[in-house]
């Protein structure tokens, strides 16, 4: 009996060391997407710009083709404001007009300077605008993928507007617009523009109906857009935690001779005629790993990726000491946003990881504690983008 107690303790006080000296030596690192069609999405009020621009245009009229050119060239403006939704699709709403300049066999818009004679041609002009809403299809994204360090990019679009005349005789109709918005960036802030646009309508709207059913313009504005912030998408990003094999091995190792230990012990209780000892229960006393998640700028919404790894976590927490408790860390990156948006997003973040782990995989909410930092330093490698995260590690 003696020796089973002497082989009891001894047990004990080797899986106590083991277990006080065995670390496991981890390493962190975040992987970003190397897909170049791929990026996080970013909010609805992220990627507005609004732009001016002004330059020339000529009318396609019933008659104007008698003109010389020069003659038909009129003053152009636009000014617009939109938004881009993907780096490839987006989308504004534009104002452009001034005036229109062509000549007339029925004296409408009149200017009363005769234009030719012989062909009973006057000089036309009218002022008109166009409010035309487009989609806009930026094909070095679309094509060549996303970079962020792209100058200049070429974006075909297409819509839909209404034209209108207030000068006699007053027109009010609906315009087809297909053009190129070339764009080239100056700063993070600025690009220079240049929009080459057609547009139609219909055929009475000069005032003067001919053989053809439409009537069009043909512009070409120079300008300067500003595109507010945020300007860019991030590209999307994975934490790998990887440990030490040698240390695994070395742990692998040691259970395999606690388990022997107990098979021994129990082989001993066994051959024991003392009845006091029935049973030896060794209780499994485990930590679960740290895990960390991360999110995209200015968001708190957990990836169905990052809860695919919440959920093995969670599975890890039950199944070993339910008398650990964890604590449910959030972070945002103090380099974005203020002092106070950090604070709230980081909140958020620690509640989001806390309500999944407590309502869809069922962890007691009594095992975790919540909690936030705000805004922080780079945590891990110098690299911002793993401080927008949440830690669970145990306490």
């Amino acid at each position: 009996m003696k020796y089973v107690f002497t082989f009891l303790i001894s047990t004990f006080a080797i899986s106590a060391t083991m277990a006080q000296s065995t670390e496991i030596a981890k390493d962190t690192t975040v992987a970003v997407s190397t897909d170049r069609y791929e990026v996080v999405t970013n909010r609805f009020f992220d990627n507005w710009f609004i732009g001016v621009g002004a330059g020339a245009q000529f009318y396609y009229g019933d008659h104007n083709k008698q003109m010389k050119f020069g003659d038909r060239l009129a003053p152009a403006f636009e000014f617009y404001l939109g938004t881009w939704f993907t780096p490839g699709i987006g989308t504004r709403i534009a104002l452009n007009g001034v005036k229109n300049i062509g000549v007339t066999q029925n004296g409408s818009h009149s200017t009363g300077e005769v234009y030719d004679a012989s062909q009973w041609l006057e000089k036309q002009e009218f002022n008109y605008y166009n409010v035309h809403a487009d989609v806009l299809f930026n094909l070095h994204n679309l094509l060549g993928g996303y970079r962020q360090d792209r100058k200049f990019t070429t974006s075909p679009y297409v819509g839909l507007g209404w034209m209108v005349t207030k000068d006699e005789p007053t027109a009010r109709e609906i315009s087809a617009n297909l053009g190129i918005y070339n764009s080239l960036s100056l700063s993070k802030k600025f690009d220079l523009t240049l929009d080459l646009r057609g547009s139609m309508v219909n055929d009475r709207f000069d005032g003067e109906l001919g053989a053809r059913k439409t009537e069009g313009m043909l512009t070409a504005a120079l300008g300067v857009a500003y595109r507010f912030k945020e300007r860019t998408w991030e590209k999307p990003t994975t934490t790998v935690i990887s440990y030490s094999e040698a240390d695994l091995n070395t742990m692998r190792q040691r259970v395999t001779q606690l388990a022997a230990d107990n098979d021994a012990l129990r082989k001993l209780l066994a051959e024991s005629k003392e009845e006091t000892i029935t049973d030896v229960k060794i209780e499994k006393s485990v930590l679960v790993s740290p895990i960390l998640v991360t999110f995209p700028i200015n968001k708190s919404i957990v990836s169905n990726e990052a809860r695919v790894n919440l959920g093995f976590f969670a599975k890890a927490i039950m199944e070993n000491n339910s008398d650990v408790v964890y604590k449910v860390t959030g972070y945002a990156d103090k380099g974005t946003g203020n002092p106070q948006i950090n604070e709230r997003l980081s909140r958020e973040r620690s509640e989001a990881i806390f309500n999944v782990l407590v309502n869809e995989f069922g962890v007691p909410a009594s095992r975790l504690i919540k909690d936030h930092k705000g805004g922080v330093d780079n945590m891990f490698y110098n690299d911002p983008r793993v401080s927008r995260a949440v830690i669970v590690i145990a306490e």
